[in-house]
């Protein structure tokens, strides 16, 4: 991964690698420091293969931090410092790290974690800062004066495209999390798609809005400087003001935005994109969940200049394993969007339960075979033999697919469509029901800028309780009743929710997609009300 650079790096070293804020950082200086960051790591007898944990902020000197990691040969992990430090201490118990780095932000963090995982306490921390605010008691092994003693020469540990590069750990229905595994080989593979898809270049100025913590940002950070392009770090607390996001676009002239969804739908509901607005602007890209139809509808109509660009692909898969560009602005706020097509290296596949393709327009699970397979979970060959197996079309020995377990189908069209989970489909009142179906309902609506529904389970005869969680658009008041009414033209009696509760906006997790768990958990502890 880290060879993606190397090339920029001789030919433009003074050109702006990456910019957050008021801060930048040139391609050649940030080899420096992350030759300098690897050669610190390898002076603190960090081998190949061990894993370094990155408790630190979204920031220029984290981006070194994780080239650094990678030119030692080391594997990093990415740490949400939102998460609370329980799960931090699972994470370290999971992965033994050699060394943790940290930052002013995590320090304190850093110490409830040593205090609650021996293997966080065992391990040697430091930081590439200068002037990190460490309390009394806490001793680090290096900081960034000790980094910049070390030598600024290139500095590349050579691992295989089979090698692990970093692991991240998604949530678990256990409650422990499940660290995939990302070769160096997975991620070059969507890069380099990416690059030659998207005509990512030097002129090029790009997002960098999803946490570091979180799949996305890997197309942002290689895919940015293995073409050259000037990388823009979105700080995380701008998410909470769509206005600002706005203005960044604006004023920084990014010519790329990529992020979930969720961001835009907010942006939406404050309407806050201007006609003709952003006018240099070539890409916007989402991934990670449905973007509702009427916030795709709400962009297309302001952005005609721009292109829109759907991404699908689970964390497993390795960024993204399937791409569509929507030709023009759909037609009504009911099109559906399709996942579309694979990319260069991928597969999509909808097979039966006897794992045959399905025939067109039928449903089935959605399977990704190629290039983007994760070597698997971190230490946990029962979960990864559970959803990564033999794929029954090959001899070949360790060819495999991946179970999403998402539904799908292939339209007349050529073309896949997702249908939801497969864990979303249940039973109420005797029918056989998909929430997508009732959350694509909804979202239709005009007073809603949001909504999402879950089923909790109910003590009757009528099975499954059906439960919407809703925002709606700035300045409109829509009660549940209100929305009811309004769904009882789109659904049948039988998909109407029976539990609803207005939210402003709708929780999300740490990767900005809707929570549904907390939604779930909310609604089975008596929230919401019938109407």
């Amino acid at each position: 991964m880290q060879d993606l650079v190397s090339g920029q790096v001789e030919a433009r070293p003074n050109a702006t690698a990456l910019v957050m804020g008021a801060d930048k950082i040139s391609y050649g200086d940030l080899d420096i420091l992350s030759n300098r960051a690897a050669s610190m790591l390898r002076e603190m007898g960090c081998k190949p293969g061990d894993r370094v944990c990155l408790l630190l902020p979204k920031a220029i000197p984290t981006i070194a931090a994780m080239l650094g990691v990678l030119k030692a040969g080391c594997l990093y992990v990415p740490m949400d410092l939102e998460s609370p430090t329980e799960r931090l201490a699972r994470i370290t118990k999971a992965c033994e790290p050699a060394v943790i780095l940290v930052a002013n932000d995590s320090i304190e963090q850093l110490i409830e974690l040593r205090d609650l995982s021996p293997e966080a306490k065992s391990a040697r921390c430091g930081t590439l800062a200068d002037d990190l605010d460490a309390p009394a008691g806490l001793d680090l092994a290096f900081s960034g004066p000790d980094v910049a003693q070390m030598p600024a020469a290139a500095f590349d540990s050579r691992r295989g495209a089979g090698d692990t590069a970093h692991i991240l750990f998604t949530s678990g229905s256990t409650g422990d999390p499940k660290g995939v595994q990302i070769s160096h080989g997975n991620v070059v593979s969507f890069v380099e798609w990416g690059r030659r898809h998207f005509q990512i270049g030097t002129d090029d100025r790009t997002s960098g809005q999803p946490p570091l913590h979180f799949d996305l940002s890997t197309f942002d950070i290689f895919g940015s400087l293995a073409a050259g392009a000037e990388l823009h770090l979105v700080p995380g607390s701008l998410n909470l003001f769509p206005n600002k996001v706005a203005d960044l676009i604006r004023t920084s002239r990014l010519t790329q935005w990529f992020s979930v969804p969720s961001l835009l739908s907010y942006m939406m509901k404050f309407d806050v994109v201007k006609q003709g607005d952003f006018p240099d602007l070539k890409r916007l890209i989402w991934c990670g969940e449905v973007f509702p139809t009427p916030g795709l509808i709400y962009w297309m109509e302001r952005l005609p200049h721009v292109t829109f660009t759907n991404l699908y692909g689970p964390t497993e898969a390795t960024i993204a394993s399937s791409y569509y560009t929507v030709p023009a602005c759909p037609p009504e706020a009911t099109w559906q969007t399709p996942i579309g097509k694979a990319c260069d290296g991928e597969e999509l596949l909808v097979l039966d339960e006897a794992l045959k393709p399905v025939e067109t327009g039928a449903v089935g699970d959605l399977y990704i075979g190629g290039e983007g397979l994760s070597p698997g979970y971190w230490k946990d060959t029962a979960k990864t033999a559970a959803v990564f197996i033999d794929d029954p079309r090959s001899d070949r020995a360790g060819a495999r697919i991946y179970k999403t377990g998402d539904l799908a189908t292939v339209g007349e069209d050529g073309l896949v469509y997702f249908l939801g989970r497969a864990d979303s489909q249940i039973k109420s009142r005797g029918y056989r029901i998909e929430l997508g179906e009732i959350e694509t309902a909804a979202n239709a609506i005009d007073a809603v800028s949001e909504a999402a529904i879950v089923a909790i389970e109910g003590e009757g005869f009528e099975g499954a309780i059906i439960c919407c969680a809703y925002a709606s658009m700035e300045a409109q008041d829509l009660s549940p009743a209100d929305l009811r009414r309004a769904l009882t033209e789109k659904l049948p009696k039988y998909m109407l929710p029976s539990r609803w509760l207005m939210l402003d906006p709708l929780p999300k997790n740490a990767n900005g997609k809707i929570d549904r768990k907390t939604l779930r958990e909310r609604f089975s502890n008596g929230l919401g009300q019938a109407a």
